[in-house]
């Protein structure tokens, strides 16, 4: 890779890792896309004229081949975007399904700078990132290009091959059905920084003493759970917290470590096996609203560990 290349499309790298992460819902497929993108890139580098900038000619090669990737894989949901919760602990819960391809949350030191991540949290909140995968893949382009990033609609249809009457179009009935499946902006109010990490940390000293009275403290009344690859999930505090009481918590069993994943609170998670060493077992990202937290949704994948691991303090 020449030095010019690098010296103009290094600087890029992770926000196009975070444009490939929205269209694709997999913070996995969307390293291999940027690699691919930046491959692509150094191949055709001797013949770009310049005509526009060094980044929206990224971003075209970058949207292009996650379009490409979409024409042979299946949107990414979570639990919640497959069937009802359930309000009893005691149902029984569906088995792990690794048929499905389930989305993936991405770490905050991988997608941008901590400023980059406050400024624009809404473009990746786990929650938007869900809804755009209910949107057709040209739609999910559009929409991050235009609405996220700014991009102005004639770039738009430059970079898609198409028209800006086409993006207008694809833009209104992508805005339209997020409308329809995004919570508000007025139930996304957070606590302050210190009053976050208070609250985390009053989660992870809960969750690790399996201390099921001192959950409840933290916890929304109508909070949730979900669990990918189960796609059992619940609804409300009793059912939450009686799941957890009786099938997850136990005491010296799990090591929970702070991080951040898309724009929220996350926990990495090591659970203690029958030799009783701590392996890796997934990561848990917190969705707070107000003082207390409205949503877990702990992602029991394994291979997502290593991703995290970079950006925890020793």
């Amino acid at each position: 890779m020449n030095t010019e290349f690098a010296a103009l499309t290094e600087p890029l790298r992770r926000e196009l890792l975070a444009h490939c992460y929205r269209i694709l819902g997999s913070i996995h497929d969307a390293e291999d896309l940027v690699q691919e993108t930046y491959l692509r890139a150094w191949r055709a580098f001797d013949r770009f004229e310049g005509r526009s900038s060094v980044r929206r000619w990224l971003y075209k090669i970058a949207t292009m081949a996650c379009l490409t990737a979409l024409e042979t894989r299946s949107r990414r949901p979570l639990p919640s975007g497959l069937g009802a919760p359930s309000d009893d602990h005691r149902v029984a819960v569906a088995e792990g399904d690794p048929s499905v391809p389930w989305l993936q949350p991405a770490p905050d030191a991988l997608i941008g700078d901590p400023a980059t991540i406050v400024a624009g949290r809404a473009g990746v909140r786990l929650a938007f990132i869900a809804a755009l995968q209910l949107l057709p893949a040209r739609q999910r382009a559009v929409l991050t290009l235009r609405d996220v990033l700014a991009f102005r609609t004639a770039e738009v249809a430059e970079m898609l091959d198409t028209t800006p009457t086409a993006v207008d179009s694809a833009l209104r009935r992508a805005r339209a059905r997020l409308a329809d499946t995004t919570p508000a902006e007025d139930d996304l109010t957070e606590p302050d920084q210190r009053r976050a990490r208070t609250l985390l940390d009053g989660y992870v000293d809960a969750f690790t003493r399996a201390d099921p009275d001192a959950l409840v403290t933290l916890l929304r009344a109508d909070v949730e759970l979900e669990m990918p690859p189960v796609p059992t999930w619940f609804t409300g505090r009793q059912a939450v917290i009686g799941f957890l009481a009786s099938r997850v918590l136990r005491k010296d069993r799990w090591r929970l470590v702070p991080t951040s994943a898309n724009g929220q609170p996350a926990l990495v998670e090591y659970g203690r096996g029958h030799d009783r060493r701590y392996e890796p077992h997934g990561v848990q990202v917190l969705t707070v609203r107000g003082a207390r937290i409205a949503r877990i949704t702990a992602f029991n994948d394994p291979s997502l560990v290593p991703v995290f691991e970079p950006a925890l303090a020793p």
